[in-house]
């Protein structure tokens, strides 16, 4: 039997080239020696112990899972030690393996994926001398990373390819690049797309070491230069005319969705080979505080962007099914009740006279009946809008939910929850037909509960709890705080769910404190992990 060959490293991820230095052995596998230092029978240098291998790769994993749990991802001990004991498993060479061996133990909601994703490219980024922004020559890097791509570059390619690393690559004109792209997007050739994919981030995207310019700008630089808004009508055109007989119009959507993804491929190649040089350049704890997004849960309701909002309602609608179980079993399986002697006693029969098995009454507590009342004008619309469909969703855990909405005028909206499946459309309808404007369409929250109280009031009982929600700018109208005391005097619980940060509050215009003395609570509810934290302690 001949003897195993030595495993190439040379193709190991360079953000895991420390661990080349064990000589293909992972740090785990070494032996512990702690009889010291020792030598080979041959005289070469002292072997390494486990600890001193170990600490390049262990000081890695920890830093990224420090920055997880920066990111908001709930890592804790235990999956620290399971990715550990995961990546055993492995072959190291496998870039993509190893991101997934770390993803099956280190994520536990699809929501959070894309922040891991965005850490893990950063920690684990490739990095070297042929990456280096002021290595300008950097001698068959197109090569290597086409031995480090999955797919080879085909023939026609190959010729375009040798052009590729260091001055040929230069010499090569606008016009030639953007032919061997098109040959590379036609075909299909990944490894050619790696290639020049590098070079066009090197010749446009124009990185200096040490500019403080965001990865957004270098990849929009790059693009631009490469022209591809017009890319997928020619590479359509150039199938339409190599094709035997006309393309049906499924040929011709298959054909369009490839080519759309190979042009997706190519960007991110593109924004994987600008943070590749942005890392090398700053350093992975850098640009991972620069690129760090909070969780869908932790985004701010008031500052949210259309891409972070379209994440936001993503997450709703799990949170809400994850919350209406967790309240119907808190009911369900409750705290004991008072001690039933007559009960017990009749048990004791079974044991005789004695009292083994003591029996409690199980309470039943009535479901709360909520009153909601939300400004929706422009400051805090998102929030009312998030909290109504959250508190609406799981309107199953309350005897009963009544939603007024107000700006300076105040409407009742319950009828529009009232037998719809979606809410979402529930909400919109609120946002379109409520009747909401008294004066100016400016928020006055003083003429707006005193018209609650003189049109609802009376209907706020003992059972009922009022949910307050809104920033409590008045624009220096007269607050009628009066309205709040009465209520509190009437209702079982007032609460005032405040969107702003807490200190913004009471500053300007706002007058949260004149209402807050006569509310049960005030609590700050900036994102939907503290939205969801209230309900579930209001029910």
């Amino acid at each position: 039997m001949s003897p195993a060959q030595p495993r190439d490293w040379s193709k190991l991820p360079s953000g895991l080239q420390p661990w080349v230095a064990t000589g293909g052995r992972r740090p785990w596998d070494t032996p512990v020696t702690t009889d010291g230092p020792s030598t080979s029978s041959g005289g070469a240098a002292p072997a390494q112990s486990a600890s001193a291998v170990a600490d390049p790769i262990v000081d890695l994993l920890a830093g990224f899972i420090v920055e997880l749990r920066a990111a908001g991802l709930p890592v804790s001990l235990t999956e620290n030690l399971d990715a550990m004991e995961a990546v055993k498993h492995i072959p190291l060479e496998d870039r993509e393996a190893f991101k997934y061996a770390l993803a099956a133990t280190l994520v536990k909601n699809n929501a959070h994926w894309r922040a891991f994703e965005t850490v893990f490219e950063v920690y684990f980024s490739l990095r070297g001398k042929q990456y280096d922004l002021a290595d300008d020559d950097g001698a068959d890097a197109a090569d290597e990373d086409l031995d480090d791509s999955e797919g080879q570059p085909g023939p026609e390619g190959m010729e375009g390819i040798r052009g590729l690393g260091g001055a040929g690559g230069d010499a090569l004109s606008p016009e030639e690049l953007a032919e061997l792209l098109y040959r590379a997007l036609l075909e299909g050739d990944e490894g050619l797309l790696r290639a020049l994919a590098r070079q066009a981030v090197k010749r446009y995207a124009g990185m200096e070491p040490g500019r403080p310019v965001g990865g957004t700008y270098y990849l929009y630089r790059t693009l631009r230069n490469l022209d591809l808004d017009d890319m997928l009508e020619r590479l359509m055109a150039e199938t339409r005319e190599e094709s035997p007989a006309p393309l049906t119009p499924l040929e011709e959507r298959l054909e369009r969705d490839e080519f759309e993804t190979r042009l997706d491929q190519l960007k991110k190649e593109v924004e994987a080979e600008i943070r590749r040089r942005l890392v090398a350049d700053r350093g992975v704890e850098a640009m991972a505080r620069t690129l760090r997004k909070p969780l869908p849960e932790d985004v701010d309701f008031m500052h949210a962007n259309r891409e972070e909002m379209v994440a936001l309602r993503k997450a709703l609608h799990p949170l809400t099914r994850k919350l209406a179980v967790r309240l119907a079993r808190k009911r369900r399986h409750g705290r004991k009740g008072p001690l039933d002697f007559r009960a017990t006693v009749r048990n004791s029969l079974s044991y005789g006279g004695v009292p083994a098995e003591p029996k409690f009454r199980y309470p039943r507590p009535a479901k709360p009946e909520i009153f909601v009342i939300a400004d929706i004008s422009g400051s805090v619309a998102a929030f009312a809008r998030f909290t109504l469909q959250l508190v609406h969703a799981i309107s199953g855990q309350f005897s009963k939910v009544r939603s007024f909405v107000f700006i300076d005028g105040i409407d009742e909206v319950t009828r529009f929850f009232e037998g719809v499946e979606d809410i979402g459309e529930a909400v919109h309808r609120v946002n379109t037909e409520a009747d909401v404007v008294w004066v100016d369409g400016h928020s006055d929250y003083g003429h707006a509960l005193e018209e609650f109280y003189n049109r609802w009031g009376k209907e706020v009982g003992p059972k009922t709890t009022v949910l307050i929600l809104g920033d409590a700018r008045n624009n220096y109208h007269a607050s009628q705080s009066w309205v709040i005391r009465e209520l509190r005097h009437r209702a079982r619980h007032v609460y005032w769910l405040n969107p702003e940060p807490q200190s913004y509050w009471n500053t300007g215009d706002s007058i949260v404190g004149e209402y807050g003395v006569h509310c049960d609570d005030v609590q700050e509810c900036r994102n939907l992990r503290q939205l969801e934290r209230f309900v579930d302690k209001l029910a």
